[in-house]
């Protein structure tokens, strides 16, 4: 999931950034309107968080510019503007949610993955084979047993299952997981790609993540039913 945070209030923008990257969103920022509107051309975002007070345009004219685009992600109000009028309108002009500063970080978390679970058309827990991923309580099993998943780890393989059989380039990944673009040159990709499957299919015999060369990986179900690998003599329990 990818996050855009329009806020001109660098200490702001860094709190915000640092949260949502910690519950394993990527996130851009954006100090001004033009830039914010920069991005959402350039850029598919799953939700928008948006101040109204930003130094070159008002917070409004940035929300109706994203309403007339013909898809538009949902769009958070973080305003300091807390009177009722300011709130009304807000959500009449076609904000998702309004939420006034001061907040508690909790409570906007909590709103941000309101809005995305209503705004992604998605189910809400998906499934490979014998693979269960749930997006909301965000756990993930194979054949019963829970996996223990770290949060970039989690965000891979969702983007991956919600895209099952469909190549994804090492692009497609970083720019989707990841606050970066990518350079061409690192393998985090590879890496994180490497810890996945020594959780979900190391101890498979059918393995449901696949390299497509030339281009990255895909998750895709086996012809048949997995069959879990007997483990090494010394690592059994007795």
């Amino acid at each position: 999931m990818r996050i855009l945070v329009v806020e001109d209030e660098k200490r702001i923008a860094d709190f915000l950034s640092r949260g949502l990257q910690g519950a394993g969103y990527a996130v851009d920022t954006a100090a001004t309107g033009g830039q914010a509107l920069d991005c959402v051309h350039s850029a598919d975002y799953d939700l928008v968080i948006l101040d109204l007070m930003l130094p070159d345009m008002d917070g409004m004219q940035v929300l109706e510019r994203v309403r007339s685009r013909q898809v538009g992600p949902p769009v958070l109000i973080l305003s300091a503007r807390g009177a009722l009028d300011d709130r009304v309108k807000g959500l009449e002009q076609g904000a998702d949610d309004y939420l006034v500063k001061p907040f508690a970080f909790v409570e906007l978390l909590a709103r941000v993955r309101a809005l995305l679970r209503r705004g992604q058309p998605a189910p809400e827990k998906l499934q490979v084979s014998d693979l269960t991923l749930d997006c909301i309580r965000r756990k993930v099993a194979r054949a019963g047993e829970s996996i223990e998943l770290a949060p970039k780890e989690f965000g891979i393989l969702e983007y991956m299952m919600r895209n099952k059989g469909r190549p994804l380039s090492r692009t497609m990944i970083v720019e989707h997981v990841w606050d970066m673009d990518y350079d061409g040159l690192t393998n985090i990709v590879d890496v994180y790609i490497r810890h996945l499957r020594s959780k979900i299919d190391d101890r498979f015999t059918q393995k449901l993540i696949q390299t497509v060369r030339g281009i990255g990986y895909m998750i895709e179900s086996p012809d048949k039913p997995a069959e879990r690998t007997a483990e090494p003599a010394a690592e059994r329990q007795v």
